[in-house]
Parts: C-alpha cells; structure tokens; sequence
C-alpha cells in the first residue's frame, strides 16, 4: 500500500515528555485521524533543529517516497545545537549528540528550578548528563555556550536546516506540514530575524512559509500558545489537553497540505 507511513519530527513537545501515554502527543493524534497505516515519530528531549532535520532526513531515506503519506514537523529553540562527534557507544547512531544550554555547567541552577517536583525529568537530564561526561562532551559544551554562541548563528544554523529539509520533501514529492514550538525560530522580542542583513532576508525568503502552521499572529509557537491558554503544565511541557485542541486547530492546515484526515 502507498502513502501509508505518517513521520512525525520535533523536539520533547512533539516527543510527548511529560504526558502519561506518549500517543496523547499532537502528532500521534494527527496520524491517529489520518488515512496513514504506520507511525514514526523521531522525535527526541533536547533535540536541536540541525537534529530534527537530520532525524528525519534519515527515516525518509529508509522508504520509497511513494511510500510516505506525510512529514509533520515541530521545530524547536534555535539555542540547541547537533554536533558529530569521534565513535562513541555512548552517543545516537554512536556518532551524533544535541548539546543544549542545560547541558552546561553554566545552567545547573535554572535547571534544578525549572524541573522542582518532577522525578521523571530530573532523571531524564540526570542520565543525559552522564552520557555526556562520559563521552567528553560535557567540555565542548561548556565552552560552546562560554565562548561561541550567539543568537545570529543559531538563527542562521536552524533556518539551513529547515530548508535543506524543505528541498528535499519537495524533490521527493513528499506531502509536510511544519509548525513551531516557539516564534523565537523567526522573532526576537518584536523584531523580525529575517531584517538583520541580506543574507537573512534572502534565507527567509526560501522558507516556504505556505506549508506552515502557526498558533497565532507573529508565528505563536505551540509552548506559547499553551502557556498564553494556561493549559495544564506538567514541568515544562503542557499535558494531554493542550495537545488535543492543538490538533483541533492544525486540521484544516493539515488537511489543505495534506489531506486524508477523518
């Protein structure tokens, strides 16, 4: 059967962290509601855009793409970063790790507040930050976010990614809807990032921004949207409700761009 593998790509907000039943995530639902036979969603805590991109660059390549009904995309912070790394047993495909500002020295204390009453994630980033010092990377990421980052080259960084992957759904002919956690992917405060020289207007510019869906003016982000609703939070993620009527809303996006759904 064609057309039958619904791939879902994201962060923790598309991974469903928090919730009890990771099939009350938003793009379980989606597919739940589709005419698609099959589920993948790869999808990780921590992951960065570089990350999802590739994530699902390498899931696409497993199929025909007659063979994928569609690609559901959640884009995440741009803060995050993806890095290849010498072969390690430790890392994903023993190769690849995300690095993020809480995987530094340097936010110990904002992560032990944001995760106060949650066990399950204080164990997720407890685990997360063994494999990281016992695959040396812990340094490289304090001194990444020390010394070299800043919010111009994450931009920069993520909206490569997110067109790279652009280009290849549409080569392939394959049917995507991207949205976003956070607008902080295309705003800083009330400014555009597209306005801060030409090279930006120009990358902007090759975003298709049709194939997308917001959760309100300026590109609302779904975390955004939630806490504006004062959805239910578990720590940081917002539970079942929030991703249940987020789905109300994406339907007609989805079904524009896609189609298939009940």
């Amino acid at each position: 059967m064609s057309n039958k593998i619904f791939i879902a790509g994201g962060c923790s907000f598309t991974y469903g962290s928090e919730l009890a039943d990771r099939q009350k995530s938003w793009p379980y639902k989606l597919y739940e509601n589709s005419e698609s036979v099959n589920y993948v969603n790869t999808a990780g805590p921590g992951a960065s855009n570089s990350a999802i991109a590739r994530r699902l660059f390498t899931e696409i390549a497993k199929h025909k793409p007659e063979d994928i009904k569609c690609v559901a995309v959640m884009w995440t912070f741009t803060s995050r970063y993806d890095w290849a790394m010498p072969k390690n047993d430790h890392l994903e495909d023993k190769r690849w790790t995300s690095i993020t500002p809480w995987d530094t020295n340097l936010s110990n204390a904002e992560k032990h507040d944001a995760l106060v009453g949650s066990e399950a994630e204080q164990e997720v980033w407890k685990n997360r930050a063994e494999v990281l010092t016992q695959s040396g990377i812990r340094p490289l990421a304090d001194a990444i976010y020390r010394y070299a980052t800043n919010d111009y080259h994450e931009t920069y960084l993520s909206w490569k990614s997110i067109i790279w992957l652009q280009n290849i759904l549409e080569k392939k002919k394959i049917p995507f809807m991207f949205t976003l956690a956070d607008n902080s992917l295309f705003y800083k405060e009330m400014e555009h990032l597209k306005d801060q020289d030409p090279l930006m207007t120009a990358l902007h510019n090759e975003i298709d921004l049709t194939k997308w869906f917001s959760f309100g003016d300026r590109m609302m982000g779904f975390n955004q949207w939630a806490n504006l609703n004062e959805y239910q939070y578990a720590t940081t993620h917002p539970l079942d409700e929030a991703h249940n009527d987020a789905v109300k809303l994406m339907i007609p996006t989805f079904n524009k761009l896609i189609g298939g759904i009940k």
